[in-house]
């Protein structure tokens, strides 16, 4: 090979190295542009997420609300409910003015120094996600879901298919 061939050879070479180098930052920039969509789009989802959980949250509250003005007044359940109530609205706001990282950390010190009321909590939040999640579901393909299993379990029955012996409907074991 000649100077001229290898002075070639090396321009070439240099050509694909800025080629790649501009490539791999092209990537990085888009991928970079990407992460940064999906944070904001991941952060929107978690504020709207939280927004219906405070709000289911307050509707807890109100109904215990509501359910202690209905004893006898300043009876110890009524007293009781009555700060329930206030602390679960309490809670509600929190929520609604927090970051999630916050509500994480506040819910983890809550959990360390009152692990039974934490539980307690826990179930409430379980309750009010789960009437939550029932009313977003779309009627339509959960009703029939539902209608399906529902025949499927009265075949299932009929057939002796959902007993453990798989015994015939009023045959003895």
């Amino acid at each position: 090979m000649n100077n001229n061939q290898m002075a070639d050879a090396s321009h070439s070479s240099s050509d694909t190295d800025t080629s790649i180098g501009s490539i791999a930052s092209d990537l990085r920039s888009a991928a970079a542009d990407k992460y940064g969509e999906v944070v904001k789009e991941a952060r929107s989802m978690a504020d709207h997420t939280k927004s219906d959980v405070a709000d289911e949250v307050k509707d807890v509250a109100s109904a215990l609300r509501r359910a202690s003005e209905e004893l006898r007044k300043g009876s110890a359940q009524e007293r009781t409910l009555g700060q329930i109530a206030s602390t679960i609205a309490g809670a509600s706001e929190s929520i609604r003015d927090k970051d999630l990282g916050e509500i994480l950390a506040m819910l983890s010190r809550a959990g360390r120094k009152n692990p039974v009321l934490f539980l307690g909590g826990a179930a409430l939040l379980g309750f009010a996600a789960s009437r939550y999640a029932k009313a977003s579901a779309d009627e339509g393909t959960s009703g029939d879901a539902q209608e399906h299993f529902r025949k499927k379990a009265q075949v299932d029955d009929f057939v002796g298919e959902g007993n453990p012996n798989n015994q015939t409907v009023g045959s003895m074991p």
